[in-house]
């Protein structure tokens, strides 16, 4: 059978050289071209591996390297369509390209088949091709040139070839054959260079020839090549197939890094070497465009890292793969302005979304990035044609940072909504747009707790209750950072400052003069910050004007507060600060009543914020005000403190 196939390697080696003795009438023979490699042993031992593919070939070429090809095709069209079948099942690298061969040379496979030249100085006709003899001084026509033909030649006819057949017997043993043919069909296995002895280097492709070669690069093969440099992360445009300024300096950045030298253009063994390393990468991620049909999301997910897991409307979420660590979180539901901003808020009390970290928030989009000491995470939503769309990345703190770059810029590359619908809200539970944890399942960070805070000066300083502050690892106002800026624990005053200069709508006025017992007041605070994002106003009496233990300093309100109320602003009728709740001390032997409550007064809380660097603004004597000034003047000075732990 050995020798069967030997001269199946001899028929296609003489029908391929008829082509080339063929002149005129020949049409230059296209090639689909899926890999070169270095060296001739490299080349024969990768031929072998792609043995399964119908018309295979192998070429030696004008840049040292050599190329394996399936082939020859007539047409662009059926290269193109031979090309897209076999991509389609997988059977070659996505980076194969259609190729003229202009710069093929020899063939070395099959083994045994040789394009061969018909010499231009004989005056005879031409050898047919299985008697043509072939020597190392012989030029080789590349694919697709004509020789030209001596007169006397040209006015025969060429000789047909006709190929050696072999018949084949009964027992599948091979006959008998003279010491010609033998000669004929067995060629000598082509010399294999000496490993010990150092081979001499392929000859280098200019920069000309990578530029004519660049230019025969098909829409789909220039997209490859952008998308590879995009994820090395040299490259941060658009896959457009333009290779402009941009992807010129992308190209050149990879080259650097290689220790190439940066010419914006990629040599053949360049780009080979580029695209079988993001295929290698990608491989092993397991990355693949996902389309999910219920969300309406058409994304590239890591599916040898990640696993879907089920909806719990808005979300998709995809859980670790094999102990990854690494989710992946898909967003997808109606809504407007309003429900963006409640999702903007939750997001960043999930578990999976860390506190620390730059975010930001427009009218219509936002970006969360979260890093601790287990993971980091990145989350971006967008609002458009009444739909919410995005999707969170989770990737474990001491995972491979530049592969999490990788896996995040082909998503965000890649994420595409599609379609006009949204997640169906029954899948899992929908969330609102309060402030309950109705996050459909998910892990919520919840504050250590939460209270009330009032605006004290024009530069956003707010004072709340002093009771468990300094244990608070994070503060927060309304969900932006905030510090302790300084603190009376005797009195149970705090200051807090935000990271960020606030403009308050309203700063607290402070009563200078004393409330008598009896009078009617009001506290403003967020009694149920888990519901409701406006503070609440609880109306009662002034009691006395000391505390359960006759602090001087203190005073006793017939009032039933809650323990989000505790450090909202006490204002009598005409809306000035008459003091701060406090919150309730407990024994275990002693049940207070429940409209009994303890606020701080005025006055010691402002003498304190004066020694405190804070000045107190003092208010103007006037009358009662009506019941809805009073609420509107509450919503405007009154904020939500929380205390993360």
């Amino acid at each position: 059978m050995r020798v069967m196939r030997k001269a199946v390697s001899m028929m296609v080696g003489a029908s391929l050289t008829g082509m080339v003795w063929a002149g005129a009438a020949w049409a230059a023979p296209l090639w689909l071209q899926i890999e070169a490699q270095p060296s001739l042993a490299q080349a024969e031992q990768s031929a072998r591996g792609w043995s399964s593919l119908p018309d295979l070939a192998g070429f030696a070429m004008t840049t040292g390297w050599y190329a394996i090809s399936v082939g020859p095709f007539d047409t662009r069209e059926a290269a193109n369509d031979r090309r897209r079948l076999l991509q389609r099942e997988g059977l070659i690298p996505s980076d194969s390209y259609v190729t003229d061969g202009a710069n093929y040379r020899q063939q070395f496979w099959p083994v045994g088949a040789r394009f061969q030249q018909v010499p231009t100085s004989q005056a005879t006709a031409p050898q047919t091709p299985q008697d043509a003899p072939v020597s190392a001084g012989d030029p080789i026509a590349p694919v697709g040139e004509m020789t030209a033909l001596p007169e006397a030649a040209a006015s025969q006819p060429a000789t047909p070839t006709t190929p050696a057949t072999i018949p084949a017997t009964e027992t599948g043993t091979e006959p008998a054959q003279s010491p010609s043919e033998t000669s004929a069909l067995v060629q000598p296995p082509p010399a294999q260079p000496d490993p010990t002895v150092a081979q001499e280097a392929p000859p280098v492709e200019t920069l000309a020839q990578s530029r004519q070669r660049e230019s025969l690069l098909t829409r789909d093969e220039k997209m490859a090549i952008q998308d590879a440099l995009s994820w090395q992360g040299v490259y941060t445009g658009r896959l457009d197939a333009s290779f402009g300024p941009g992807t010129r300096s992308s190209i050149a950045a990879w080259q650097s890094a290689q220790g190439e030298e940066p010419t914006g253009v990629l040599t053949s063994a360049q780009q080979a070497a580029l695209l079988a390393q993001v295929e290698k990468e990608r491989a092993e991620l397991g990355l693949e465009i996902v389309e999910n049909n219920d969300a309406g999301i058409r994304i590239a997910l890591p599916t040898g890292l990640v696993a879907f897991k089920g909806y719990d409307a808005p979300f998709v979420t995809y859980g670790p793969k094999d102990g990854s660590g690494v989710s992946v979180l898909l967003i997808s539901r109606q809504g407007d302005a309003k429900n963006l901003g409640a999702l903007y808020d939750v997001m960043q009390r999930q578990e999976m979304v860390p506190m620390e970290g730059p975010r930001a928030r427009t009218a219509t989009a936002f970006h969360i990035e979260g890093r601790n000491d287990r993971i980091v995470s990145y989350t971006q939503a967008a609002l458009s044609g009444g739909l919410i769309k995005g999707f969170t990345l989770v990737w474990p703190a001491n995972g491979d940072m530049a592969q999490r770059a990788r896996v995040l810029n082909a998503m965000q590359q890649n994420f595409q909504p599609f379609g006009n619908q949204a997640l169906d809200p029954t899948l899992g539970k929908p969330m609102t747009v309060s402030r309950e944890d109705l996050t459909s399942g998910l892990d919520i960070r919840k504050p250590a707790f939460a209270r009330s805070g009032f605006y004290v000066d024009s530069h956003g300083t707010v004072a709340t209750a002093a009771a468990g502050i300094d244990s608070c690892t994070r503060l927060t106002i309304e969900d932006g950072k905030a510090k302790l800026t300084a603190q009376d624990k005797d009195l149970g005053l705090a200051l807090l400052t935000p990271e960020k200069p606030l403009s308050p709508r309203q700063v607290a006025k402070f009563q200078t003069a004393q409330t008598a017992p009896g009078a009617d007041i009001a506290v403003a605070g967020f009694s149920y910050p888990e519901a409701l994002s406006a503070p609440v106003l609880s109306f009662g009496t002034l009691t006395a004007l000391k505390g359960l233990e006759n602090d001087p300093q203190q005073a006793r309100l017939a009032l039933r507060s809650l323990p989000g109320d505790v450090g909202g602003p006490v204002l009598d009728s005409s809306g000035a600060v008459i003091g701060m709740v406090l919150p309730k001390t407990t024994a275990d032997d002693k049940i207070l009543p429940e409209d009994l409550s303890v606020a701080l007064q005025a006055q010691p809380m402002a003498d304190a914020m004066a020694r405190m660097g804070t000045a107190p603004n003092a208010a103007e004597p006037h009358g009662a005000i009506a019941t809805e000034d009073l609420t509107r003047a509450a919503q405007g000075l009154v904020v939500h403190v929380s205390c993360w732990k």
